[in-house]
């Protein structure tokens, strides 16, 4: 494959990250938001970070190239209502199981550290905000948006039933106001992967701040993951299914 087809016109950083999700590495290296942001084009990225676009390119192009991994086919491959139990059993699950978990830590570092590394009051802030932010935000997936991702594509497998609207108009209002809330708790990781030097524990640190961080770091890695399946292939494909069974 050369360069050129890996970016050509309209292929946004979150589809190509949905097309094989090694090209995620490559958007990580450069502090590329694939996930939260995914909707934007290479060059422009490139433009505003002040990147050598060719050079991206050339390692997007090697990693687009390569086999995709097992797992990324398999979301890609999985019907619309099974990747919404997917990550509503995996990975909202996560993020419920780690929310105490990891606010202990972090009380507890800032508790004995917080006086040498004032900067651990704000990240508990705001890892506190997120989760808060977080555990509306899977409520509304899955009392509201998923349900209807489920019911559309139960519609699309019965020739027997026709589609009635949703309540809240067509699913790009839900998907919208989910996609700006990524957004937000996208931008409030990067906040906290900032002050923490990219969750490296300090010279002075203990056991406990160095567990803390790497809790962190994992919570952040799975967060974004969870937010990738529904920006750039979850939602997109939900919207594509909306937009062919108002036209049947």
């Amino acid at each position: 494959m050369t360069i050129e087809t890996t970016t050509e016109p309209g292929i946004t950083i979150g589809n190509m990250v949905a097309n094989n999700y090694k090209t995620a590495d490559v958007f990580k290296k450069y502090g590329i938001d694939f996930c939260c942001k995914g909707n934007r084009l290479l060059a422009d990225v490139c433009l505003e970070k002040n990147l050598d676009l060719a050079t991206v390119e050339h390692e997007v192009a090697e990693k687009m190239n390569s086999t995709v991994p097992i797992d990324e086919d398999m979301y890609q491959s999985l019907e619309l209502d099974d990747l919404a139990q997917h990550i509503e059993q995996t990975h909202h699950k996560y993020v419920r199981d780690n929310i105490q978990v990891i606010l202990s830590y972090l009380h507890k570092i800032n508790s004995v550290h917080g006086a040498r590394h004032p900067e651990l009051t704000e990240i508990y802030q705001l890892f506190d905000g997120c989760t808060q932010e977080l555990t509306h935000h899977m409520v509304k997936e899955e009392t509201i948006l998923f349900p209807a991702i489920k019911k559309l594509v139960e519609t699309a497998r019965s020739k027997n039933q026709t589609m009635k609207p949703f309540f809240f108009g067509t699913l790009s209002n839900p998907i919208g106001m989910m996609q700006d809330e990524h957004v937000a708790e996208g931008e409030r990781f990067f906040k906290i992967a900032e002050l923490s030097d990219n969750y490296t524990t300090p010279a002075d640190g203990c056991t406990t701040y160095d567990v803390a961080y790497r809790k962190l770091k994992e919570f952040q890695d799975d967060l974004f993951l969870h937010i990738h399946l529904e920006n750039n292939i979850l939602f997109p494909k939900a919207l594509r299914m909306e937009k062919i069974s108002m036209h049947e």
